[in-house]
């Protein structure tokens, strides 16, 4: 089933204006203000596109999104089924579960976005969260503490210096063709760490900080250019934004922002911190995009006794790994693991959380968790 507003469901909240507009922006500044202007152009084109074509924007909403899942069980009549969600499927799931609890057996939960706590200020809390862990990670491996000491203090300095002097290059995107050009300023270099996907591999992440530092950046402007061919109709912008418009962005500032990403960043330029990572300009993106504040309604922890497993990866910058154990607090008969050196959707990269996930399916209230203790970060790249 295909969530409502997604790809293959009629109508489809794509919006090509943002793909192609994102497309350009590799070869712009992260958070120049016209690099804004210029997102929250084509949000508009996109928003006044859709509702001249009749749709509701205020539809579509996580509230209705679970109701589509129970109302899809009922009509395929079936009793009880095991319901499973990553990212901001967590999100969706923790709320079906509070709102349409009949009929679910399970909920596993991957990457968890806590629907009570995710916010713009939240998401440094969990780029602060999966950095650090990688940086950790880093310096228990005797090599690489060894080749790249200090990261932490590396990246600051580069932010900062990116930011106050960004660099223009011309590359090949990673998979080959044509070069284009791309940015790389403070904000960029924040955003390819904490990217869905990370376009920069977690054990490619303190090489590409020394060599940049060495005056190499071709390894991060590889990554940036992948971003200029996107997939342009396939991605259901207006879903995102009617979610995080009306229930992420309310009831926090601009200021709010700037100052959970002081908070995480010390040091850092304000330019970069004003921005939540993978949202930038989100507030201003919401204004055009104009749907009601629903955080009222979904802004809730679930309480549940249903069986519930847990799982996240602690190189994961985007949804950081200590919100999984947090969502459980609520959830009594809930199984955490913790899994190291994973990042974002951590049961497709890593086959002991896929037997985890395989065992808990099996027996909801006692998952073998065994393999977890055995699992460590891979060697991270080391350069000459």
């Amino acid at each position: 089933m295909t969530q409502r507003g997604a790809l293959h469901s009629r109508p489809n909240l794509a919006c090509p204006e943002i793909d192609r507009f994102n497309a350009t922006a590799v070869g712009l500044p992260y958070d120049a203000p016209s690099t804004g202007r210029g997102l929250v152009r084509a949000a508009k084109e996109c928003r006044d596109r859709l509702t001249a074509e009749g749709i509701d924007l205020t539809a579509y909403n996580t509230t209705e999104n679970a109701a589509d899942f129970a109302a899809l069980r009922n009509a395929l009549g079936i009793k009880r089924w095991n319901v499973y969600g990553y990212s901001y499927g967590t999100d969706l799931g923790l709320t079906y579960l509070r709102r349409h609890p009949q009929g679910i057996r399970s909920l596993a939960i991957d990457s968890v976005v806590p629907p009570q706590i995710v916010s713009l200020p939240w998401a440094w809390d969990s780029a602060q969260e999966g950095i650090n862990a990688i940086f950790a990670a880093c310096e228990a491996q005797p090599a690489c503490h060894a080749r790249y000491p200090d990261l932490s203090r590396t990246l600051t300095e580069q932010v900062r210096r990116l930011e106050a002097n960004p660099l223009t290059l011309t590359v090949p995107p990673p998979g080959g063709g044509t070069p284009v050009k791309v940015v790389l300023d403070g904000g960029t270099l924040v955003n390819l760490l904490v990217a869905d996907g990370r376009p920069v591999p977690s054990a490619d992440v303190p090489a590409a900080l020394y060599e940049l530092a060495a005056g190499n950046p071709e390894r991060l402007a590889r990554a940036q250019a992948a971003g200029a061919t996107p997939a342009v109709g396939e991605f259901a912008h207006g879903l995102t934004h009617s979610v995080a418009c009306a229930e992420w962005v309310p009831g926090h500032s601009k200021r709010d922002v700037l100052t959970a990403g002081r908070r995480a960043f010390p040091g850092w330029p304000d330019s970069v911190l004003a921005h939540a990572p993978q949202l930038p300009f989100e507030h201003d993106l919401c204004r055009a995009w104009n749907v009601p504040d629903r955080t009222a309604v979904q802004r809730i922890a679930t309480h549940s006794d249903v069986p519930a497993l847990i799982v996240s990866g602690t190189f994961d910058a985007k949804t950081g790994a200590s919100w999984g154990p947090y969502a459980g607090r609520t959830l009594p008969r809930s199984t955490a693991v913790v899994v190291p050196g994973i990042t974002h959707w951590v049961v497709p990269q890593e086959p002991c959380a896929a037997s985890v996930l395989l065992s808990f399916l099996a027996r909801p209230t006692a998952p073998d968790t065994g393999c977890v203790a055995g699992v460590v970060p891979k060697p991270f790249t080391l350069i000459p």
